[in-house]
């Protein structure tokens, strides 16, 4: 690091304290201006003004619940965007399930996973060459190993970074649908209560979802948006079976779909929407339970080999050690 800080300092004309110093007076100069702009008491029109945009965001944000129809791929996309209308929607589906519902969505993602494969091998290129240069600006120990790399080797990290860069997004847009499905699933007889508890209050049954959809909107996100896009779909006057479908194909979870089914069915027969609301809690409360019940049966299962493996060769060395000890005396 101080070869480093000399050779910036020689290149810029200076003596290395005198960078330094200059280093850490920004450094100071910076930390006051913070602190001074958190002390600070807020300008009222300037609290005016933000509170005017956060009324604008969030009405950006309720516009976003009306998801427009989906666009097949532009000229320039067409190459790296599924052309194909069946993996392009089931693209579409992933990425809703993830929480992504922007109508760009699928060529931000094409984006990014094609931006990566190319950029990571691009950069490891770029280093190369730069290490390669005898006028180079990259710390001693990094140009080294770089210059120190054979071609078979290049050739394969490029191909480790260009799988890295491809397959790493679609690993994430994974392990995000199943967060969020968990989070759903967990919440979901909650809402469900409250919902039945806003029906038996007197409220109809979108004004109901509406209002959890509300409350919820810090304590379970996911499921708050889920409401509110079907209610403001409903508003606009979409079919509410409809509107319920593609919230269980957003969400992707067996449970959600059949909340749909019972909704629909108690709206039809016309029967009591606060005892099926009671009921289906009931029974996911049991579902998860069960589920609770069965991965605590399988981890003796799944500790049976670890503990043999490590407390086998601890009985084993406890039982026949004396004997090969006195065997050893012996000779």
């Amino acid at each position: 690091m101080l070869q480093y800080l000399e050779q910036v300092a020689l290149r810029l004309g200076l003596q290395p304290e005198a960078l330094l110093a200059i280093g850490v007076g920004f450094g100071v100069l910076l930390l006051a201006i913070g602190l001074v702009t958190a002390l600070r008491r807020p300008d009222p029109a300037v609290a005016r003004i933000a509170a005017i945009s956060r009324t604008r965001q969030q009405q950006r944000r309720d516009r976003m619940f009306l998801l427009p129809a989906e666009r097949g791929p532009g000229t320039l996309m067409k190459a790296f965007v599924p052309s194909e209308k069946e993996k392009r929607s089931s693209l579409q589906r992933k990425l809703m399930q993830a929480g992504l519902t922007r109508p760009d969505a699928i060529q931000i993602y094409t984006l990014v996973r094609v931006g990566l494969a190319m950029g990571l091998p691009v950069t490891f290129l770029a280093l190369l060459y730069l290490a390669r240069m005898s006028d180079t600006i990259l710390p001693a120990g990094l140009t080294q190993t770089l210059v120190g790399f054979s071609t078979l080797r290049v050739y394969q990290i490029l191909s480790v970074l260009l799988a890295i860069g491809y397959f790493v997004p679609t690993y994430w847009l994974e392990s995000r649908v199943k967060a969020r499905k968990l989070r759903i699933e967990e919440g979901f007889p909650n809402a469900l209560d409250l919902i039945q508890v806003s029906i038996e209050a007197g409220l109809g049954f979108d004004a109901a979802m509406t209002r959890v959809a509300n409350e919820l909107k810090r304590v379970s996100p996911e499921i708050s948006q889920e409401f509110l896009t079907v209610q403001y779909q409903v508003q606009a006057g979409r079919p509410r079976d409809a509107a319920m479908r593609d919230m269980a194909d957003r969400v992707g979870l067996e449970s959600i779909r059949s909340f749909a089914n019972v909704v629909q069915q108690s709206i039809r027969f016309g029967t009591s929407m606060s005892q099926a609301m009671t009921t289906y809690a009931d029974e996911l409360r049991q579902t998860r339970e069960l589920r609770a019940q069965e991965m605590a049966n399988k981890l003796p299962v799944k500790m049976s080999a670890v503990m043999a493996s490590l407390m086998l060769p601890a009985l084993i060395m406890m039982t026949i050690g004396p004997v090969v000890i006195r065997y050893l005396r012996q000779f």
